[in-house]
């Protein structure tokens, strides 16, 4: 009488390496619709613990790829990575071979992902994994889904909030949006969407601020959904003040890409309103208008004014041709 395993009575060991390489090639061969991204450095404090928490909240999530990028880390990263996605069909694992940034390994990572779909969060520890479903299910109906670091449990050290703040305000500002979290690492948006804004994406911890600010300008569609944010395992590679100087230029270089009129207009006007101070100033002062200093700052003024306008038609002449592209 034969049995599952043999004929017989003989016992046949089944061939376990190869049934899981057929589970492993049938399951790469399934349709991966949602991709999420995870750059790690030196995270081997916490990269298991995240990894954990993402398949037991993503369990119910049909056609997932997790992909994660190992940005040249020096620790047990990359060993545990290596490992884990030989276990997991889920899993992915790539690697740079030495230290290239956030912005970089994202962008790997998105470039690589088989989904249309993209999530990206931290191997830190600190976003909550349990909030990637409703992302994906608010997507539904919007460009972009940003975790909003606004919940009623949130672990930003005291020392970077004023910066914070600061950095939140003149983003708003220079965006005229209401932006709730500039620069949150825990978001879903559509691969499409993200390649068209790629040549824009830093290498390094700007890629999340510029992107959010991309879409806003553009006019694209952004919500946020309040999550909370836990303290981070392990040491954390941002350079506080090195960093948040280089997020106040972003913000600056990003606005005046897609809004130069806005920026050089506002100079313009700077410049024109102190001519005019500068001008009743003196004759108030001195019975004579400063000639000279008068003329440079409205001429100063003009000048900006005109480089706004210029960039401003070389802007919607950009667009024009990228929606008829678009259509074509």
């Amino acid at each position: 009488m034969g049995n599952a395993f043999g004929e017989g009575n003989t016992f046949v060991v089944p061939d376990i390496p190869r049934i899981a390489k057929i589970n492993k090639i049938s399951m790469e061969n399934e349709s991966i619709k949602i991709s999420l991204v995870i750059p790690c450095f030196n995270e081997s404090q916490g990269v298991a613990k995240t990894l954990d928490e993402i398949l037991d909240h993503t369990s119910k999530l049909n056609g997932l790829e997790i992909i994660f990028v190992n940005d040249g880390s020096t620790d047990e990263t990359g060993k545990f990575l290596s490992k884990r996605s030989a276990e997991l069909h889920k899993v992915r694992y790539l690697e740079n071979q030495f230290n290239q940034g956030y912005g970089a390994s994202l962008k790997k990572g998105i470039l690589s992902a088989k989904g249309e779909i993209i999530v990206i969060t931290d191997a830190d520890g600190t976003y909550p994994a349990e909030e990637i479903p409703e992302l994906l299910h608010l997507l539904k109906n919007c460009d972009m889904v940003v975790g909003a670091r606004i919940g009623k449990n949130v672990r930003i050290p005291i020392i970077r909030r004023p910066a914070k703040w600061l950095l939140l305000k003149y983003a708003r500002w220079m965006a005229r949006a209401d932006i709730k979290d500039l620069n949150s690492g825990l978001r879903a948006f559509r691969k499409a969407e993200a390649l068209q804004f790629f040549h824009l994406l830093p290498q390094g911890f700007s890629f999340t601020s510029t992107i959010t600010l991309a879409m806003h300008i553009d006019g694209l569609n952004v919500v946020y959904h309040p999550i909370d944010y836990r303290k981070r395992l392990g040491k954390s590679s941002i350079r506080p003040i090195h960093d948040t100087l280089a997020f106040f230029t972003l913000v600056l270089k990003t606005t005046m890409y897609f809004r130069p009129l806005q920026v050089f207009g506002s100079l313009s006007v700077l410049f024109l309103l102190t001519s005019l101070l500068v001008g009743i100033s003196g004759k108030l002062y001195f019975g004579t208008v400063p000639d000279v200093a008068t003329v440079s700052l409205v001429s100063t003024g003009l000048i900006f004014l005109g480089l706004g306008l210029i960039g401003d038609l070389i802007n919607t002449s950009f667009r024009i041709l990228r929606s008829q592209g678009k259509s074509d």
